[in-house]
């Protein structure tokens, strides 16, 4: 007597009927199971739905085929489709030769395709495409990544997978996708209609190497993401092909690039342009973005209480970074006496900073006061970099760079906190008013030694 056991594994809902991840059958999950049951014409069936089984017929020679059932309605009105062969004398390809739980995966794809199609109803997306159409339109509701993601996804994903079915893709079609981003050239934004550029290569090949394969990981996560999101709305039968692909290991350990403070006033002192003086001043002493610099009001800072107001519109509420007391002096002096309404930092004609503004200043900077390059975005670095050196507390310092969690702190900035552990635990760890023995108490003899 066969015995079913159905997994306690989440279900999916699909169309209007909800599907078991997975079923378990003891006398079909393995070639070795297979290979006891006798040779027949008729499937060994195994109910995967009420109405709709799935079968494995045993041939008198090679290897045995999997077969789909579907239940009309009357009492012997069926319709079966053999789909595929069993692994019982070749490994599984997930492809032409399915293994049992491919088989389940492969069925559960024609039950979908069949429900859709008896329906008239279509569900959703149906191409790779599709579906990071989906994702993007997610992420302009939910999240502030929207437009550097979609530039990735249209500039790397969507050219060569885009069209591709996702019931379709598979393990390898990912694999080598993700080694072709990974072998090709940095790219420099170009307006639509020209030439692509490219950024110069690294000087160092072993570093141009890794900085790759880490942006590749990072397009593999949006791709992930927008097909998880389509596995999730039933649009898709199973995550196995994305799933059992793995990132490049031991390649987001990116170097970070902070000022000394020896080269502080050294790379204040090469620039010129005292509005743009300011806006870096302003980045040394907060640590924020310069998106955020940029769009700071004078009545996001409050001198009474040291802090800066940013907005998050996407949560509606707001976040704050805590000043020090020079920081606090800084941003009163440059905007006392001003609207509440204007922005704290403006250009020499009063006109708005804006994305990409500061990158001709900051490279005029750097060449005039001879320090080895360094981004805009490296003096909110810099101010990490040195709070954590005067140990501040890692968790602090994740708040006031406006992250939920200590994990990004960690990787950029916790190889700079060791030196100052032994420091912070001598100064603060806990002490209980023992006096001291005043003598060394001697060892007690060795039972060898008393012998």
């Amino acid at each position: 007597m066969q015995v079913m056991r159905t997994s306690h594994r989440p279900r999916i809902q699909c169309q209007g009927f909800v599907m078991a991840r997975r079923v378990l059958d003891a006398t079909l999950d393995s070639r070795t199971a297979r290979s006891r049951l006798k040779s027949s014409g008729k499937p060994y069936w195994r109910q995967m739905e009420p109405g709709v089984s799935l079968g494995y017929r045993k041939p008198l020679t090679g290897s045995g085929k999997w077969v789909l059932r579907f239940h009309l309605g009357g009492k012997n009105d069926y319709v079966t489709d053999t789909f595929a062969n069993a692994d019982d004398s070749s490994d599984a390809d997930g492809l032409a030769v399915l293994d049992f739980w491919q088989a389940q995966e492969k069925a559960r794809e024609r039950m979908v395709s069949r429900a859709q199609s008896a329906t008239g109803v279509a569900s959703g997306p149906k191409t790779v495409g599709d579906a990071l159409d989906s994702y993007i339109d997610f992420l302009k509701t939910e999240r502030k990544s929207a437009d550097e993601a979609e530039y990735s996804i249209d500039a790397f994903i969507r050219p060569t997978l885009g069209k591709t079915k996702l019931n379709s893709l598979t393990t390898e079609q990912i694999r080598k996708w993700l080694k072709d981003v990974a072998a090709s050239p940095a790219r420099v934004r170009t307006k639509p209609g020209q030439e692509q550029k490219f950024k110069p290569a690294n000087p160092d090949p072993k570093e141009q190497v890794r900085q790759r394969k880490n942006t590749a990981n990072r397009i593999l996560t949006q791709l992930k993401g927008a097909l998880n999101r389509a596995f999730e709305d039933g649009h898709v039968a199973s995550d196995r092909a994305w799933r059992r692909v793995k990132p490049f290991k031991n390649v987001d350990a990116a170097r970070i690039r902070f000022l000394s403070k020896e080269e502080v006033p050294q790379f204040m002192n090469g620039i010129e342009d005292e509005c743009f003086r300011k806006l870096v001043r302003g980045a040394l002493e907060s640590g924020a973005r310069y998106s955020e610099l940029y769009s700071f009001l004078v009545q996001d800072f409050n001198a009474d209480a040291g802090t800066l107001s940013i907005y998050d519109d996407k949560n509606d509420k707001s976040r704050f970074i805590i000043l020090s007391d020079p920081a606090t002096d800084f941003f009163l002096e440059i905007t006392a006496g001003r609207d509440r309404t204007e922005r704290i930092f403006l250009r020499n004609d009063d006109s708005l900073w804006s994305d990409s503004l500061q990158k001709r200043p900051m490279a005029s900077a750097i060449e005039k006061s001879g320090i080895a390059p360094i981004t805009f975005h490296g003096l909110r670095h810099t101010w990490a970099s040195h709070a954590v050196m005067n140990g501040m507390p890692l968790l602090v310092v994740a708040k006031n760079l406006g992250h939920t969690t200590t994990k990004m702190v960690e990787k950029h900035y916790g190889h700079l906190a060791p030196s100052f552990v032994v420091k912070a635990v001598r100064d603060h760890a806990p002490t209980f008013g023992l006096a001291s023995e005043g003598k060394v108490r001697k060892l007690r003899p060795s039972a060898t030694n008393r012998k």
